[in-house]
């Protein structure tokens, strides 16, 4: 009998102890653990969020990528809960191409892209056969063919969609040599080439400002744009999460926003806009 008494009592203490390690500053609440998948931890915006998700029993675990084809597969395979990274197009191509069902759950921001050059000033400088870096990702290629168009270096096809490729260009006054490469390599290029589109994190990263550095700029307010609002995503099972959507709205507190704004040298633009809304856009793509 005193065997089985003091077995009883290790099993309540281990019990207990593993209520203590969940507890949230002595709420009585289990901490909820939620792994995001980033592509960058770098400055004050997910220090801050993960302070303040704290304090209300949610413990952020951050994943970091170094490409961004891992973040998606990751969400997929259930390795981790959700993911910030990326605009509503890529996550689209991304579900076509493997066949999986992730969905936006909520805004981010718009990052506008840029054009950026070690060799000239003004996009008015490109010469007869530059060489032009763009990222190869289907939907940031295509982004990029809308940049250089919207800049008068090319014309693109009535039918380029959203994931056209260089196939689809139609005039090329200059004979521009313009190549496809991985997007984290864009700026590293810059030495070889005469410019290189950038997305604005990878810019961000390799220490560009993304206001001022840029030979061009993409206009992130325009209806254009609207497809590379950058978003939270999740598996569909997950969509109304009410942990994760918590989450969203923390992002968008006052003193977050503030913190992307510096974050980013004002380079990104905040976008509140409804879960329903981005579905809508999602589904139209």
């Amino acid at each position: 009998m005193k065997k089985l008494i003091i077995f009883l009592l290790a099993i309540i203490t281990v019990v207990s102890l593993a209520a203590c390690s969940s507890d949230t500053s002595g709420k009585g609440e289990k901490t909820k653990v939620v792994k995001i998948g980033v592509t960058g931890t770098d400055g004050e915006v997910w220090p801050l969020i993960q302070k303040k998700a704290k304090a209300e029993g949610i413990e952020i675990e951050l994943v970091e990528f170094s490409d961004y084809t891992l973040p998606n597969q990751a969400l997929a395979d259930g390795d981790i809960d959700i993911n910030s990274f990326q605009h509503i197009a890529f996550l689209s191509q991304f579900n076509k191409e493997n066949n999986v069902d992730l969905l936006p759950i909520g805004p981010t921001i718009i990052a506008p892209m840029g054009i950026y050059s070690e060799k000239i000033k003004d996009i008015n400088e490109i010469e007869e056969g530059a060489r032009i870096a763009i990222p190869d990702d289907p939907s940031n290629q295509a982004r990029a063919l809308k940049l250089l168009e919207s800049a008068g270096l090319i014309k693109l096809s009535a039918d380029f969609g959203l994931f056209g490729d260089p196939s689809k260009i139609v005039e090329n006054p200059k004979n521009l040599d313009i190549f496809p490469i991985v997007a984290q390599q864009t700026p590293r290029v810059l030495p070889d080439v005469t410019a290189s589109v950038i997305n604005n994190g990878v810019a961000g990263q390799a220490g560009f400002d993304p206001v001022k550095d840029p030979i061009f700029l993409e206009d992130g307010t325009s209806e254009n744009a609207i497809p590379y609002v950058n978003i939270f995503a999740a598996r569909a099972e997950d969509k109304d999460n009410e942990t994760f959507q918590r989450i969203v709205e923390l992002y968008h507190e006052e003193d977050v926003e503030k913190a992307v704004e510096i974050d980013t040298n004002g380079g990104s633009i905040v976008i509140d806009i409804t879960k329903e809304e981005l579905l809508k856009i999602f589904e139209g793509l």
